[in-house]
């Protein structure tokens, strides 16, 4: 660890959006990371040195465009990082070090528990990364280890509230357009809802960067169109609010994704409100009720949630 100089991770589709949150959790404890589709790294790959750790993420092993990048990056010099939840995949005898994340199958194309077990994998590499790099001290790696372990917790407090979620899904049910949007670590947050909806239930969902909407993107918004804002406690959160009250001004149908703390300043037409936990935390929470409701909209429209069309994975094709 210590020789590594900076990250580069490449992966696809909901690893990807695991990608995105290590960059930006690595960039937290103020360390170099970049993060890349898999499939539009070749250029990338070229610039890569022997001081880049590439993390390479699949839940398969078996990911082409991931397996082709990271051949392209040991040829470049660049030593590979494998996050997998396959054991004895292709991915892990390509790469030089491997993580296995221990799920156990997951039969279904919309990758869920994976999804959480990759950022699990990825909060324990960045804490031990910046532990090693003095970033950490034992008094903060310590907490940083102990707010890790009560986060199943809170996990299984979020999913004592999902007939609360399905309520919420079942009022959008019959839309055809769905606004996700977030701000920082949660920005991915915001792109894996907006996928899970497009994966399973056959809708156009976007997920946004919530500063980007005043950009462009806030002219679709239409009176009744549902925006899922990913808003718990964080250094944004007035930034946030703000953006929810333009949403809001023009039309959408705000359910707020929120804390008990969070709540006092974010307002919403509906709430769905989490346990508390540190902000850099945060993301391993606020997935949970955006894979619910994916969910259970999909179940409404009565579309096949394991199987979606069009799709497949390997654990699928065997």
């Amino acid at each position: 660890m210590r020789s590594v100089e900076n990250f580069q991770f490449i992966a696809c589709g909901t690893a990807y959006h695991a990608a995105l949150v290590g960059r930006g959790l690595l960039e937290h404890f103020g360390i170099s990371a970049a993060a890349d589709f898999a499939s539009e790294f070749t250029d990338r790959a070229r610039l890569l040195g022997k001081g880049t750790l590439v993390v390479a993420i699949s839940q398969s092993g078996e990911t082409a465009d991931t397996i082709f990048a990271v051949r392209e990056a040991k040829a470049a010099g660049a030593r590979v990082l494998a996050i997998t939840n396959t054991v004895g995949s292709t991915l892990t005898r390509e790469a030089d070090y491997v993580l296995h994340t221990h799920c156990g199958p997951e039969i279904g194309v919309a990758s869920t528990k994976a999804f959480l077990g990759q950022l699990a994998a990825i909060y324990l590499v960045a804490g031990h990364f910046a532990a090693v790099k003095g970033r950490l001290d034992k008094t903060d790696a310590r907490a940083y280890a102990d707010e890790l372990l009560r986060i199943p917790r809170h996990i299984e407090e979020i999913l004592v509230r999902e007939p609360e979620i399905e309520k919420i899904a079942a009022s959008f049910s019959s839309s055809e357009h769905f606004l996700f949007i977030s701000r920082r670590l949660n920005f991915p947050i915001a792109l894996e809802g907006a996928l899970k909806i497009k994966e399973i239930s056959y809708v156009h969902a976007e997920g946004y960067a919530a500063g980007e909407m005043k950009h462009g993107p806030i002219a679709i918004i239409y009176k009744g169109m549902p925006l899922l804002a990913v808003a718990p406690s964080s250094s944004a959160l007035d930034l946030m609010a703000g953006n929810i009250e333009e949403a809001k001004a023009r039309g959408a149908d705000v359910v707020a994704i929120v804390d008990e703390v969070s709540r006092k300043t974010i307002k919403a037409a509906r709430y769905i409100v989490l346990p508390h936990t540190k902000e850099i935390f945060s993301p391993l929470l606020t997935v949970i009720p955006l894979q619910l409701f994916a969910y259970h909209v999909a179940l409404a429209k009565k579309c096949d949630i394991d199987k979606p069309r069009n799709l497949a994975k390997s654990v699928t094709v065997r």
